[in-house]
């Protein structure tokens, strides 16, 4: 299994521990995949500092991408990447933040906005299409991201000024208002989130 944008591995490690399998996660963040390292244990697990794509070299059955694929503009060549390290058969199991493109009045007041992407669902089908993948399973929740968002959201203004003393007025300024667009985005449904699966053929 590859985990692309790990993180502390949490999804990884579980499903290591319940299967056996053996796993490879990728990430930049060196504390991030220090946490994974240590939390992993004996776990048969390897982590790999690095930028993508492109990927490892390897064979995988399984290529996950939780919660990242909005940082990525250019989805075609990401695609591409998965399904070349992909056995026949595999399958890649992603989240999406689906919708149009943000527009320059959306992107000035988005945090972070370069690494914003979202991508409407025909588009996202075609470049799955392109890439030699079939989406075998889909479920949309926007309904509980939404939820997540907004909880968050009350808990970042209720303790920001505990919250800035820890990173600071202007950071948390910015978390407070990327949590502000996401929860009104999803619940407007100017946004949607789904979780998906694609079989390699």
């Amino acid at each position: 299994m590859l985990d692309l944008c790990c993180g502390v591995a949490g999804p990884g490690r579980m499903i290591t521990a319940e299967s056996g399998c053996h796993y490879l996660g990728v990430d930049h963040s060196a504390s991030a995949l220090a946490a994974a390292r240590q939390l992993a244990g004996n776990l048969p697990c390897r982590f790999e500092q690095a930028h993508i794509p492109p990927l490892p070299m390897g064979r995988f059955e399984v290529v996950f991408l939780l919660e990242a694929m909005l940082a990525f503009p250019h989805k075609d060549a990401l695609m591409r990447e998965m399904a070349r390290v992909l056995e026949p058969g595999g399958r890649i199991a992603f989240t999406v933040e689906e919708g149009r493109p943000l527009t320059q009045q959306e992107r000035a007041r988005m945090p972070g906005a370069d690494t914003v992407w979202p991508i409407e669902l025909a588009e996202l089908t075609g470049v799955l299409r392109d890439a030699g993948l079939t989406v075998i399973w889909r479920q949309e929740c926007s309904s509980s991201h939404h939820a997540t968002a907004t909880a968050l959201l009350r808990c970042y203004q209720a303790d920001s000024a505990q919250i800035a003393g820890q990173i600071g007025t202007q950071a948390t300024a910015e978390l407070i208002m990327a949590h502000q667009l996401w929860s009104d985005w999803l619940g407007s449904g100017r946004v949607r989130k789904f979780a998906m699966v694609g079989e390699k053929q």
